[in-house]
């Protein structure tokens, strides 16, 4: 069998016939962990990686500690699973993807796919909503529920940790820093505010609150970024998030800020 020998219990290789019987098809040997305990997730996408580059794979499965750890020992490597080409070790998924040139995802990298993902979603759900109460798409409840929806979705990331979103939070925001409860008492804040505006009760209160949430943050973000010129990350979505504090934060504060006024004046 062709690939890179091991001592330990090999799977029956899956093989796929190729389209054309007269061209051999490309080999890859893949060596993953498969136990009752674990099944790699990584494995998995070295196995789909390969075979959607054109490859009949050679699955060898690692089932048992032993055998991880003779594959290991065998090799020189500290992790599965491990990919072989035409005999030579090419690594686990991510040096596949290299392999193939292919984008290898950077975990500390900036994004701000969270906070579109997030009004992406508040908005259409904001849409539905109307439409299923109205039978019209684009009214000014619609408009309403969109900050409505995502200040709760918001809170809730927030919720999920509440001592890691307090301390990126007390980076940059002027209230927390002078007061520290307001860190804690922020994600309640937002999402008590944003159920109300749902409900349409109470705007007494809601409206105050995420018009003073939102100015504060507003302000915050103004300062951080464009005064003092800071480079920070944002806790919008949770404490544990890579997305940069900028623009699109002071936006969401602005929004909310909008609407609130928007509300009080009705």
């Amino acid at each position: 069998m062709g690939g890179v020998p091991f001592s330990g219990k090999p799977e029956r290789p899956a093989m796929t016939p190729a389209a054309d019987p007269t061209i051999s098809p490309r080999t890859a040997v893949l060596y993953r962990m498969v136990t009752d305990q674990h099944l790699c997730p990584w494995g998995l996408r070295a196995k789909d990686l390969l075979r959607r580059q054109g490859y009949v794979v050679e699955d060898h499965l690692l089932t048992t500690r032993q055998e991880i750890d003779v594959f290991k020992a065998a090799h020189g490597v500290a992790t599965t699973p491990q990919a072989f080409i035409e005999g030579q070790r090419i690594g686990g998924y991510d040096d596949l993807r290299r392999h193939f040139g292919l984008r290898v995802r950077d975990p500390k990298a900036l994004t701000y796919a969270p906070v579109i993902a997030v009004f992406a979603v508040t908005a259409l759900m904001a849409l539905a909503a109307s439409f299923a109460m109205t039978g019209q798409v684009l009214t000014t409840h619609a408009a309403q529920w969109f900050i409505a929806f995502s200040m709760c979705v918001l809170g809730v990331l927030k919720l999920r940790d509440v001592e890691t979103f307090s301390t990126m939070f007390l980076g940059y925001d002027l209230l927390a820093q002078r007061w520290l409860p307001y860190a804690r008492i922020y994600p309640f804040a937002e999402v008590g505010a944003g159920v109300l505006m749902i409900a349409g009760v109470l705007t007494w209160l809601s409206a105050p609150v995420a018009l003073f949430i939102g100015g504060v943050g507003a302000a915050s973000v103004l300062k951080a970024v464009y005064i003092d010129k800071r480079e920070l990350k944002c806790a919008c979505v949770g404490g544990d998030s890579n997305v940069p504090l900028g623009f699109v934060s002071l936006l969401e504060n602005l929004m909310m800020v909008a609407m609130a006024a928007w509300m009080l004046a009705m």
